[in-house]
């Protein structure tokens, strides 16, 4: 990553965001300190005072001027995040609740229901909270409009025949990667007219995926546009795509990268009594350590992890109990991850998280407990029309391996009516479904090249990143979308191919 036109290195990457102090009291005159109990007090009037006066000292270190510089962009992000006053959150509630009673609004607001921030006197709620009300709460579900639309999930979310085929598969053909599917996918990214001056170079960075065996390979680049596209090498682990042309006066800047892969289906028949502690390797070590600013081994996190995993000493069954724990945690939508000073704390206590989240909170509790556990991340998108962005993760079982993990999908209701075995309860643990592609099997790494200013994401990259010469584009600038087919499988191989589907 660049700041200022200074490239800085990945390992410097958290503490320039300057969130790593978050969880820290002010001390002294450490000005970045002050800054960030002033921004977590909500004073950020204060706040802003004072990156004025630490920026204006003569000879303060360039790093540190960028850092306090990215403290001011937090708080406008914040802001933009929480915007709703009282008044507009609850019409935003009776848009979905027509008879919505001052009795009923008033115990859902009482009871910490919508996410909120006092900021500079003012109490203001999250932009998304009346949307997750009915996500975390039942009587106000049970309240809302029948006529509009279903609140739904995705389509992989609930145990269907596509599941228990990559598990069929797996134990008839004794492979752990089954059912391949190949698929063309096209990423846009548009941004907004005028967003940047007419003949202003835009630059933008497309998520693009790497190849990984038996979860996903054979990927080759299709198209794009513009034609001219440089794309980050495999060992970029969070891969982009990157493009640049110059904007047109009262025309949309566009960028699309269109490319084929073959995804597989995942599965593991795991025996629990055959998983013994994996021997921490150099290779695993990295996996199994704190990585501040969001898997940090605090004291509430060793209390839960205490409180969920009691005795237990088997690494599956912790795993499992791990697992359960956080799928608890009700899905809600999520504030922008580069607001947050770390997510798996905030996902413990919030009272909801969204997949990345989640994910944050299970790879630092399997971590604590001794095992290795890494992010991935991408999309999902299925045999209709649905997409959308996803966050998931594997750990490591001695003597299996890295197997995959999506805590939010979560564990799957087996039906004994239907003859389902009660392991698919657990195929998330241990497997996946192929409708998903990973972009990133780590976060907040470097861009290949490298941005200049600051990312709107810090931690995933699954929509993209723009800038130009005068800054960073934010998401209230632009919009991303996918498109895919299905494809035959190559003539050569032997397994059945699936027919070309059209989402579009």
């Amino acid at each position: 990553m660049r700041v200022g036109g200074r490239a800085v290195p990945a390992l410097l990457y958290a503490c320039l965001l300057g969130l790593a102090w978050a969880q820290q009291p002010a001390q002294g005159n450490d000005p970045e300190a002050q800054v960030l109990a002033l921004i977590d007090a909500g004073r950020f009037r204060d706040a802003e005072s004072a990156i004025a006066q630490a920026q204006a000292r003569p000879g303060i270190p360039s790093d540190q001027r960028d850092r306090l510089g990215f403290q001011r962009e937090r708080m406008r992000r914040i802001l933009l995040d929480f915007t709703l006053d009282r008044a507009a959150l609850e019409a935003g509630v009776r848009k979905q609740i027509p008879d919505l009673t001052d009795a009923e609004f008033g115990r859902w607001l009482a009871a910490g229901l919508f996410e909120a921030r006092t900021i500079d006197d003012r109490t203001l709620y999250f932009k998304r909270a009346p949307s997750n009300l009915f996500r975390l709460s039942a009587e106000a579900l049970g309240r809302r409009d029948p006529k509009l639309p279903p609140i739904t999930d995705g389509p992989m979310e609930t145990l269907n025949p596509h599941q228990r085929a990559i598990r069929d598969a797996a134990l008839e053909q004794g492979r752990t990667s089954v059912r391949p599917l190949r698929v063309r996918m096209t990423q846009t990214l548009t941004v907004d007219a005028d967003a940047v001056p007419a003949g202003e170079t835009v630059r933008a960075w497309i998520p693009y995926p790497r190849a990984i065996p038996g979860q996903q390979q054979d990927i080759r680049a299709i198209d794009s546009q513009p034609a001219q596209r440089s794309i980050a090498p495999e060992s970029a682990l969070q891969r982009t795509a990157f493009l640049q042309q110059p904007a047109v006066a009262g025309k949309p800047t566009t960028f699309s990268v269109s490319y084929e892969l073959t995804i597989f289906g995942r599965h593991h028949a795991i025996d629990q009594d055959r998983v013994v502690a994996a021997t921490i390797t150099p290779d695993l070590q990295p996996f199994v350590q704190e990585r501040a600013p969001h898997v940090v081994f605090t004291d509430a996190m060793r209390a839960y992890s205490r409180k969920v995993v009691g005795g237990e000493t088997n690494p599956y069954r912790i795993a499992q109990k791990l697992f359960a724990a956080v799928d608890t945690i009700p899905w809600a939508g999520a504030l922008e991850y580069s607001t947050i000073g770390n997510i798996s704390d905030y996902a413990l206590h919030a009272g909801h998280a969204d997949c990345g989240q989640q994910t944050l909170l299970l790879i630092t509790l399997l971590r604590l407990n001794g095992i290795p556990a890494r992010w991935q991340s991408g999309m999902v998108f299925s045999d209709s029309a649905y997409d959308n962005i996803h966050d998931w993760g594997q750990l490591y079982l001695s003597p299996y391996g890295w197997v995959p993990m999506d805590v939010t999908t979560g564990r799957l209701s087996a039906d004994k009516g239907t003859g389902d075995d009660p392991s698919m309860e657990w195929f998330y643990l241990g497997g996946l479904d192929n409708w998903r592609i990973a972009f990133n099997d780590d976060w907040s790494r470097d861009f290949v090249p490298a941005k200049r200013h600051f990312r709107s994401d810090t931690v995933d990259s699954q929509r993209g990143e723009v800038e130009w010469d005068g800054g960073n584009l934010y998401y209230d600038q632009w919009d991303y979308s996918f498109q895919w087919r299905l494809l035959p499988l190559d003539a050569n191989d032997k397994r059945t191919a699936v027919a070309v589907k059209d989402n579009q």
